[in-house]
């Protein structure tokens, strides 16, 4: 209940005979006695409620009254405590919410400011509720996109902190059909940071790696963050599945000339150059893993493990032609029938050329990397390479390594020192003189 002396005030206010414009200057002498007492009165609440209720009475008209409830709102802002910043604020909405309409600019400023206090105790949550209720498409006033998305950010970053991705990203979508006409530079980084982490929580860890890996190149982040968004982008592309895509993820990264900086380039060094993960090296690297990224999959397993036994799988395929189904279960660490599985999965779904062969308990590995494309029923199409096209990849690297090698001699002894030998004379015996800037020599014919 309000205290006796502003229930008093109050009643003097209403039943004063003194001119309407008057009597702004009355309410504001209240409200400043009103919140003197915040810190020390009980009935601080009650009080700032009723005076907020006789504001909005008919006392006032509404041009008045918006300003004295501004006013009440950076007078709550100020109060040191925010136990009583949150109680005003909830009990100032509750006695606004009859006549939103007319004072939605007020409504707004008061939510931000509850919002704000909510965050400050960690209560995320409560916080993104009550900036739920701002009214942004109103025909009452106009609210700039830039407004807009920085509210709807806010939200899905509260909720992000609760790890509540669902909420998170619904208002990430709305942000997103705005995204073009935004214009400070701080809303298009909270929303890729945003949709970063989104991507993480839902286990997108490819796109999520893209994401991570542009964030930090923006110049208007200071180095720790840039370095934090190369070092996310290495865990998502280390946890991303086997196959042809994630190598191509991990390339780019590992070129990335800041990566060794970070503590994870140990792990992808190993993964990018296809060398076998020993268990101790993926303790080490889990230790700074978010709870998500180690929760457990369907089939029992961590998102972590699942990751590094088809990594060492790909790379058992590049070590072997074939491998039987009980060797490669004690490499994996597995079962013989969960090393089978994993294998027969990553040959569907493409990731790996080869084939199994159940009655000799033999995995046979193509050697070639996959080729897959899906198609309309989603299956992936391999193209397994066979005994003749293994020969001519083979004899294409030899060729290759030839066409280094003469490129090496040719860089060291230049074309031109052959040039200046001039031939004057072929021998009888099918040999021929030379003579090279000296005396002359015989030359064995090739």
């Amino acid at each position: 209940m309000a205290s006796p002396d502003v229930v008093r005030g109050l009643q003097e206010l209403e039943s004063s005979s003194a001119p309407q414009q008057d009597r702004p200057a009355g309410y504001k002498k209240l409200l400043d006695q009103i919140l003197s007492s915040a810190t020390t009165s009980p009935d601080f609440s009650a009080s700032l409620g009723a005076f907020i209720d006789s504001i909005l009475g008919d006392n006032l008209g509404i041009v008045a009254a918006r300003p004295l409830l501004s006013t009440a709102v950076d007078s709550i802002r100020s109060i040191p405590s925010l136990e009583t910043q949150i109680q005003a604020g909830t009990t100032a909405l509750r006695s606004l919410e009859p006549r939103i309409v007319s004072f939605e600019e007020q409504d707004a400023q008061l939510r931000e400011m509850l919002a704000d206090a909510y965050q400050s105790q960690e209560e995320y949550i409560e916080a993104a509720k009550v900036l739920q209720g701002i009214q942004l498409e109103s025909s009452q006033r106009r609210v700039a996109d830039d407004h807009k998305v920085s509210i709807w950010m806010r939200i899905c970053r509260l909720y992000l902190e609760e790890d509540d991705t669902t909420s998170a990203e619904s208002y990430l979508n709305r942000a997103k059909n705005l995204r073009h006409q935004i214009s400070k530079p701080e809303l298009t980084l909270a929303f890729q940071l945003s949709e970063a982490r989104i991507l993480d929580a839902r286990r997108r860890f490819l796109d999520a790696s893209q994401a991570y890996h542009s964030f930090s190149f923006s110049n208007v982040l200071d180095e720790e963050e840039r370095t934090r968004a190369l070092s996310s982008a290495i865990v998502c592309a280390v946890l991303a599945p086997a196959g042809p895509q994630r190598a191509r993820a991990l390339a780019k990264l590992y070129k990335d000339e800041r990566a060794p900086q970070v503590a994870e380039f140990g792990m992808l060094e190993k993964m990018f150059l296809d060398r076998l993960l020993t268990p101790e090296e993926v303790s080490r690297f889990s230790e700074n893993l978010q709870p998500h990224q180690l929760a457990k999959t369907a089939d029992g397993s961590t998102v972590l493990a699942k990751a590094v036994t088809e990594h060492n799988l790909l790379s058992v395929s590049r070590l072997y032609d074939n491998i039987g189904i009980a060797e490669l279960a004690s490499l994996l660490g597995l079962d013989a029938d969960t090393a089978e599985g994993y294998a027969a999965r990553m040959l569907e779904q493409g990731r790996i050329a080869g084939s199994i062969d159940q009655i000799e308990r033999l995995i046979v590995f193509d050697g070639l990397e996959s080729s897959a494309e899906g198609g309309a029923s989603g299956q992936k199409k391999v193209v397994a390479g066979k005994g003749l096209r293994k020969w001519d990849s083979r004899v294409q690297g030899v060729a290759e390594e030839l066409e280094r090698v003469a490129s090496m001699v040719q860089s060291q002894y230049p074309v031109g020192f052959f040039l200046n030998r001039i031939r004057v004379k072929a021998d009888p015996c099918g040999g021929f003189f030379d003579r090279p800037h000296g005396p002359l020599i015989i030359a064995k014919k090739f």
